[in-house]
C-alpha cells in the first residue's frame, strides 16, 4: 500500500527517487523552490532545462505540464518540473484544476519512468499566491486519488515550508 508522509523544509535533501520542482514556464528563471533546486546543482540542471526548452518546448511549457530531468549526485535521481499556476491569473475553478493537474501530471511522469517515491513541495503557495488551505486540500485529494488507482508509486512525501503547513497537511491526511 502506498504511503504519504510529511517532512519539513529542504526538498533538495529528500532521498526519494524524484523531487518535484514548482517551475515557471521557461524552466530557466528561478526563485523559491525552483531556485533552491537550481542552486543545489548549478549549472548541470540548467543545461538539462535548456535542452528541454530547445528540443521539446521551444516557446514555453504550459501551466500544469511536467517534464523530467536527471539529478546529479544528490539523494534524488530525478527532478520533475511542473509549471505552477499564478493564482491571480485564473478564475477559482480554473486555478484549482490547473493546480490539481500539476500534481497529477507530475505523478504520471513518475509512473512513466518507474519512479516509486516522489517528494512534492506545496505547489503555488507562499510567493505564488495560492492560499495554503486551498492548495493543501487539492494536493492531498489529488495524490490520494491517484495512488488509489496507481499503486506502483510506493511513497509520496510532501515537503513543507513551515510547522503550520505541516499541521494543516497532517489534519488532511488523518481524514
Amino acid at each position: 500500500m502506498p504511503s504519504i508522509t510529511l517532512h519539513l523544509w529542504d526538498i533538495t535533501t529528500q532521498n526519494t527517487d524524484a523531487i518535484v520542482n514548482a517551475a515557471n514556464s521557461s524552466l530557466l528563471w528561478w526563485w523559491w523552490v525552483d531556485g533552491a533546486i537550481h542552486r543545489a546543482w548549478w549549472p548541470a540542471i540548467l543545461e538539462s532545462c535548456k535542452h528541454i526548452r530547445n528540443t521539446l518546448y521551444p516557446k514555453w511549457l504550459l501551466v500544469w505540464q511536467a517534464v523530467l530531468t536527471t539529478w546529479w549526485n544528490l539523494p534524488a535521481k530525478y527532478v520533475i518540473h511542473t509549471v505552477w499556476p499564478q493564482f491571480k491569473n485564473y478564475s477559482d475553478d480554473s486555478r484549482k484544476n490547473k493546480l490539481a493537474d500539476c500534481y497529477l501530471n507530475s505523478l504520471k511522469v513518475a509512473l512513466d519512468h518507474d519512479i516509486q517515491s516522489i517528494s512534492f513541495p506545496s505547489i503555488s503557495t507562499w510567493a505564488y499566491g495560492c492560499p495554503i488551505q486551498e492548495s493543501s486540500q487539492i494536493a492531498v485529494s489529488t495524490v490520494k486519488n491517484f495512488l488509489h488507482s496507481n499503486p506502483k508509486i510506493q511513497e509520496v512525501r510532501f515537503v513543507l515550508h513551515s510547522e503550520d503547513d505541516y499541521k494543516l497537511y497532517e489534519k488532511l491526511l488523518e481524514k
